[in-house]
């Protein structure tokens, strides 16, 4: 029997125009996925499959508010028309009884008052990437001609604040910015961030190697920056910057699962869908091993509640290490990412994630205050 619904919350990563990207950032693990696709001449998303796409998300989604994730490469390549048509499509097929939510990820570059106008109009949600100050993001992040892409960012950051648009940055922590804790969190702050997420670069020299690269992060170097960074935000910023993995920490508090996919027990409910209709597992997994189907040929549902798709996100708790489930932080962490898990434990069990010693260091220095937080929410459930 068809599966039309499902039964549990996904969040859909996906690409209307695959991995094209008009920047070509040192550490972008997805600008290599182009390479699948060898004979492809575009990879913008046809406006039938599109219509496919969003007829079937709508379809498959059970929550009150569907919610959809435009990523890339570079989503604004596809164009202003195209996100027009996108909106126009969503109203189309949406029940009377339902609302819709759009989130983009973008590096910000080709955003310009037209669009931030249609941004604002249709409820858009914006993430953008900006790693810190100049110095720090200009290493990184820049065009293909090797200038930086800063400035462009900075103004495309300050005219979606002066659109009122809700924008999140998502600053990328590498080898290079990771030294300067309280330097990174005062620029977002200065620059009046109220969303911020920290992802860790960690680049594996080769898919059997436990080494990384020279840009990768420092596992207890990243811990020792997000306790800085704790400790600033404890003091001044509560209520004022939410910072992703803090709010993840706090979430133990009060007893439901963790709502980033990297730290829940199990995952595999945030997979891509591809220009042409692919569906791979998740974003870290972009290749033929974990090639799902095509939403062609089994509904977006289908493939969501696919026994392929289920095993992916169950592997996520079934090979957490002895090491790991007697952690005392397992609660906050649970492994975090599957891409991250190819080092060993301290008694030589495999499938330890390179970053555990300092999700480790941070998880601990932050755990009395969420029990804190605990024990006070507790008190005043049973007033």
């Amino acid at each position: 029997m068809s599966v039309t619904k499902t039964s549990e919350d996904f969040q859909v990563f996906v690409k209307p125009v695959g991995a094209a990207c008009n920047l070509a950032c040192s550490y972008c693990y997805y600008l290599q996925k182009g390479a699948l696709y060898p004979d492809e001449k575009s990879f913008r998303m046809s406006d039938d499959l599109l219509e496919i796409y969003i007829l079937q998300h709508i379809q498959a989604s059970s929550a009150q508010t569907v919610f959809f994730s435009w990523h890339g490469g570079e989503p604004t390549m596809a164009g202003l028309d195209y996100f027009r048509r996108i909106a126009e499509l969503q109203k189309k097929h949406l029940p009377a009884n339902r609302e819709v939510l759009n989130g983009i990820q973008t590096n910000g570059t080709l955003l310009n008052e037209e669009w931030c106008r249609f941004l604002k109009m249709e409820n858009f949600m914006v993430g953008i990437s900006l790693d810190g100050p100049e110095k720090f993001h200009s290493s990184n992040r820049f065009r293909k001609d090797g200038k930086s892409s800063f400035d462009e960012v900075l103004r495309a950051f300050q005219l979606l604040k002066t659109y009122q648009i809700p924008c999140e940055i998502l600053c990328v922590v590498h080898s290079g910015n990771v030294r300067f804790p309280l330097e990174v969190y005062r620029f977002f702050k200065s620059s009046k961030v109220e969303f911020l997420t920290f992802i860790p670069v960690v680049e594996r020299l080769s898919p059997e190697s436990n080494q990384v690269s020279d840009r990768s992060v420092p596992a207890k170097s990243f811990g020792e920056f997000l306790c800085a960074i704790f400790d600033e935000w404890k003091i001044s910023d509560i209520g004022t910057v939410k910072i992703q993995i803090f709010e993840e920490a706090l979430l133990t508090a009060f007893g439901p699962d963790h709502a980033l996919c990297i730290f829940k027990s199990v995952c595999g409910r945030v997979p891509v869908v591809e220009h042409n209709g692919d569906f791979y597992s998740c974003d870290h997994f972009v290749d033929s091993a974990h090639w799902v189907g095509n939403i062609r040929g089994n509904s977006l549902a289908e493939l969501l509640e696919s026994m392929g798709q289920k095993a992916f996100g169950q592997a996520k708790l079934d090979l957490l290490p002895e090491y790991c489930l007697k952690c005392d932080v397992r609660s906050m962490c649970n492994g975090a990412c599957p891409k991250d898990r190819f080092i060993e434990t301290p008694e030589g069990e495999p499938g330890l994630n390179y970053l555990c010693e300092g999700y480790k260091l941070f998880f601990n220095h932050c755990k009395p205050f969420v029990e804190e937080v605990a024990e006070a929410w507790g008190s005043n459930q049973s007033q």
